[in-house]
């Protein structure tokens, strides 16, 4: 950035003495827009050509100082722009805007804000699961992290109004704040929630009175890193083969049978079923938990779980292979 500054300024100063040489030339000459153009860059460039006209002595005085402070200018600007192209900032420049307009086609996407140690699995993981996301950090070494790694960037304050809707929030489908402050976090999802009321916001909190906060600023989901990592340890040492399982289930995509969750849609043979008629039509998928759309969440399934029948719009844990979960899914 420091780079394009310069060399914008060089040219804001080429510019500058264009604009006095003309208004002088026109002012002292009376000469024409075109005529004392044409006049100033000759002069300031030195190729020599014919004068425009025969100059008055306050016309050669005003050439001799336009001689003198803009070949000086001229002579900069021109080794300043092939300094620029060859330390590849104009590429870097058109990068940019590839890379703005990749984001303003972006749709139903995440945003991860942040990408320090916690952020950048996340993204790895994402990536894994090859959903689109979108990599939103103010410090340069995150974002270079983020370019190097193949991801889709921004750099600016994802706390900001400005920064979250040209990250496309109106389009995307959820955001996760994983910047490492927790006073950061609150304040990405306070913006995220006044922008989108109906986005889904998980988060990182990084103790309880964080947490606490979070959930009041609008976050839908927060999670401990070192909470979760210890528990994971502590599952590893008590349940082996089931934390394996779930790990494949959860996060191989080679896996035969998948963790995921699904929303019954159009389509779907679940839809208006009871739980007996839907488990019948699952096609070896097993359900292990159903979330209505009031919010209540039944795991306990049998068949004579009372009054549950399968609505569009219901939400549901299942187990099985990725053919049966498209079947159960239909389209939403």
């Amino acid at each position: 950035m420091g780079a394009l500054r310069r060399f914008l300024r060089v040219i804001g100063a080429l510019v500058l003495v264009i604009a006095i040489g003309v208004i002088g030339y026109m002012v002292i000459q009376g000469w024409s827009f075109l005529d004392a153009l044409y006049m100033t860059v000759i002069t300031i460039s030195t190729v020599g050509y014919k004068e425009v006209g025969d100059l008055s002595t306050a016309g050669r005085i005003f050439s001799i100082v336009l001689i003198i402070g803009g070949v000086g200018i001229m002579f900069y600007a021109f080794t300043s722009v092939v300094q620029y192209i060859i330390e590849g900032n104009l590429e870097d420049v058109f990068r940019r805007g590839r890379m703005k307009d990749r984001i303003s086609r972006l749709k139903d996407h995440i945003i991860l804000c942040g990408y320090g140690r916690v952020g950048a699995e996340v993204g790895r993981v994402f990536a894994q699961e090859a959903v689109p996301f979108l990599v939103v950090d103010p410090d340069e070494k995150s974002i270079a992290s983020a370019a190097e790694d193949g991801c889709l960037y921004l750099q600016g304050n994802a706390a900001s109004d400005e920064t979250l809707k040209e990250a496309g929030i109106g389009r995307a489908r959820a955001l996760v704040a994983a910047a490492g402050s927790d006073a950061i976090n609150v304040f990405i999802v306070l913006s995220a929630r006044g922008l989108r009321p109906d986005l889904f916001i998980s988060a990182r909190a990084g103790d309880q009175e964080a947490e606490s906060k979070l959930k009041r600023a609008g976050a839908d989901r927060t999670i401990y890193p070192h909470v979760l990592g210890g528990r994971r340890l502590a599952m590893l040492a008590l349940r082996p083969l089931v934390t394996d399982f779930v790990d494949t289930a959860l996060h191989s995509r080679e896996a035969e049978l998948i963790l995921e969750g699904i929303k019954v849609g159009q389509g779907s043979p679940l839809a208006s079923r009871s739980f007996r008629e839907g488990r019948n039509s699952c096609g070896g998928a097993v359900i292990l938990a159903v979330k209505k759309k009031d919010g209540n969440v039944l795991t306990n399934l049998t068949d004579e779980t009372p009054d549950l029948t399968f609505e569009l719009g219901d939400e549901l844990v299942v187990l099985g292979t990725r053919d049966q979960l498209r079947a159960l899914e239909g389209s939403t």
